[in-house]
């Protein structure tokens, strides 16, 4: 039997990752993940797989050779994402090391090979949020995560293998099966939450005076966006390297409070409160995902409108919860 492995397959962009396959008709899928105390098992409930194991215990058997010949693929999205962890030990074990690992056994094993980045990688976006190689050994991240992510970027880059493996930088997802990431979801669930609690939504104030309060600018993507451009690499595999995943539409904060608002039927009702001060020097102003690198290698679906997007996720999904 051949298997697609999913890692952190019981995560947010993991788990829709998997229900993605499932409604290919591909059932054939092992699930790597550290389900520890968490409820994130609830992602799995009705989702198909043959088998899953705990992501130490794979690293053990792959690197045991346990899994020759009977792997398709391996989409690498487990990791520590928060980017306010402090451990920074941690995260070059979890995300550096492991997929060190992970990468060169699929190459010698001629095993499809896609994982997560981060648009985290740009840092403060002075030097752009182009996927072009020649920028990586110029990105300066502002957080520790946001390093882990990079320096395996480079790693690779100077390895020279990034011909033969892809990596995705994940901007702003949001959507279904996030609700367990504590202060990582989305701002869209917690707008959401904030709304059924105290009918009101709380944005950051600016402290930068090119940008209004709330007007601050993201580039958001809705996670089924984020899934087809996932996929688009396992249906390439002659497509390689590093790729955005995003919209290439910054929009505002405000913008997303008032989407959530329409999505309830509610009249905008805005806080504007003061930004943690250990957050004022990593904090990312502006982002926009450069998109002409995957649209040059054949994507050409459009991303979900915000707007659109929103009333989706909280019509039918958050409202039917």
């Amino acid at each position: 039997m051949k298997y697609t492995i999913v890692t952190g397959g019981a995560g947010f962009i993991g788990a829709n990752v998997v229900k993605r396959l499932n409604e290919l008709g591909e059932e054939n899928i092992l699930i790597v993940d550290n389900l520890n105390t968490s409820e994130k098992w609830k992602n799995l409930v009705d989702l198909s797989f043959e088998d899953y194991i705990h992501k130490n215990k794979f690293i053990e058997n792959l690197k045991k050779d346990n899994f020759n010949n009977s792997v398709t693929a391996i989409i690498h999205l487990g990791a520590r994402s928060s980017t306010t962890e402090r451990d920074v030990d941690f995260l070059m074990e979890n995300n550096y090391e492991y997929t060190k690992i992970l990468a060169l056994w699929s190459i010698k094993n001629n095993v499809r090979f896609i994982y997560a980045s981060s648009a985290a990688t740009y840092g403060d976006g002075s030097l752009g949020f182009s996927d072009n190689h020649a920028i990586i050994p110029q990105l300066r991240p502002l957080n520790a995560y946001g390093y882990s992510k990079q320096i395996f970027d480079y790693w690779a880059l100077k390895k020279g293998i990034l011909n033969k493996i892809v990596g995705l930088k994940y901007f702003n997802v949001f959507g279904p099966r996030e609700w367990h990431k504590g202060d990582m979801r989305s701002m869209v669930l917690k707008a959401y939450e904030q709304i059924k609690k105290d009918g009101k939504i709380r944005l950051f104030k600016s402290y930068n005076p090119e940008y209004k309060d709330g007007e601050q600018l993201r580039d958001f993507i809705y996670v089924n966006d984020a899934v087809d451009m996932t996929m688009f690499f396992l249906e390439n595999p002659d497509k390689n390297g590093i790729f955005n995943i995003g919209t290439g539409n910054p929009r505002s904060w405000n913008d997303l409070a008032k989407s959530v608002f329409s999505a309830l039927g509610l009249k905008p009702d805005i806080e504007y409160i003061d930004m943690p001060e250990e957050l004022k020097g990593k904090y990312q102003y502006y982002t926009k995902a450069e998109m002409e690198k995957i649209k040059s290698a054949g994507y050409n679906l459009k991303p979900t409108p915000l707007e659109e997007a929103i009333k989706d996720y909280v019509v039918n999904y958050l409202e039917r919860n």
